[in-house]
């Protein structure tokens, strides 16, 4: 782990004290407990924001770990499961918390706590060019790309996220008692012990690619509320959707294809902050390549578009993208005043 710092910024504060309890769970070694130890007393604030946060939500042995460093009060022995933000995958970015909070209070099915009874909607955001992962508060976790905008509505009775943008990737912990649902336009996909990723693509269609479990596959035909109620889907001949297969949903020609492992690791490479290109054209390499920055690339010359692409690169790294670009088909990059770029032949 880096060397920490003071931070100014309150979000940067939470986000790194959410990352030091996450370390914490699993066990700190010499060297990071010393560099723990200079990030809480480097600023009064640090250590307030990571001592609240487990004596908020009762984690006896996170605070018995900081009690070395910093004297605790009293703590109540009733442990819950909390969600914890994770550091961005191509830009080390931190994700927009539009509620505020970083930790949604969850103890399980049978809670008697008259607050967890009622779904506790949350909004998860990245902007343009980031990635990060949510560790959600039955443990399932969440990677969002670039550019989306989730919610996530929990209680002793379900378990609903609702996709407004973007795209997702899921690993679902196993609940039999509460379904786990993600809303994407009208269509409901429920996991049955599952890791899947889903895509809101042009003209509100969705991709669904499932590489775990199954996924059952149905109209929504509620309201868009956040927090509608979910229960069991049925499952029938055509609408599960297994692993190592694929549907767009809304698509002319909607059906389930298979997809193999290597298309399924293109497809997931966003998760770790690259892009791959097997064949694509020019126009279609750069329209995904947009997604991850505020670049407007332009062709100045119609036959360019039809080039085929093929190779690795880092999400958002334009300039080694132009570099690749003239040293393999010889085509030059301006770039104008609005930001665009201007591709033309040498």
């Amino acid at each position: 782990m880096g060397r920490v710092v003071a931070l100014n910024s309150h979000d940067e504060r939470l986000e790194t004290a959410s990352r030091w309890i996450v370390r914490m769970d699993k066990g700190l070694s010499a060297e990071e407990e010393a560099v723990l130890h200079e990030w809480m007393r480097a600023d009064p604030k640090n250590a307030e924001v990571i001592l609240s946060m487990t004596k908020n939500w009762d984690e006896m042995d996170d605070l018995g770990r900081l009690a070395e460093i910093f004297p605790t009060r009293h703590t109540n022995r009733n442990r819950r499961r909390r969600v914890a933000w994770t550091g961005g995958l191509a830009t080390a970015a931190v994700l927009v918390v539009v509620a505020a909070v970083l930790w949604l209070p969850f103890s399980g099915p049978g809670a008697t706590d008259p607050a967890l009874s009622a779904s506790v909607p949350m909004i998860y955001e990245t902007t343009i060019g980031e990635q990060a992962t949510a560790i959600l508060a039955d443990g399932s976790i969440v990677v969002l790309n670039t550019n989306s905008r989730l919610g996530v509505a929990y209680s002793d009775q379900i378990r609903i996220l609702r996709l407004e943008r973007g795209e997702i990737h899921v690993e679902v912990a196993q609940d039999t008692e509460r379904p786990f649902s993600v809303v994407a336009g009208d269509h409901v996909l429920q996991a049955l012990g599952t890791a899947f990723s889903v895509q809101i693509i042009q003209d509100q269609q969705i991709e669904l690619v499932v590489t775990e479990g199954r996924v059952i596959v149905s109209v929504h035909t509620g309201s868009s509320d956040p927090t509608p109620t979910i229960q069991q889907l049925s499952q029938s001949s055509g609408n599960v959707v297994a692993a190592g297969e694929e549907i767009v949903l809304g698509a002319p020609n909607e059906s389930i294809t298979p997809v193999s492992a290597e298309e399924i690791e293109v497809k997931l490479a966003w998760r770790e902050g690259r892009l791959v290109f097997r064949g694509e054209t020019l126009e279609e390499a750069l329209a995904e390549v947009e997604r991850y920055t505020t670049v407007e690339f332009v062709f100045l010359e119609q036959k360019l578009k039809t080039q085929v692409v093929t190779g690795r690169f880092r999400a958002g790294d334009v300039d080694s993208l132009l570099a690749a670009l003239r040293l393999n088909f010889d085509i030059v990059a301006e770039r104008a005043d609005d930001g665009r770029v201007l591709l033309s032949s040498l």
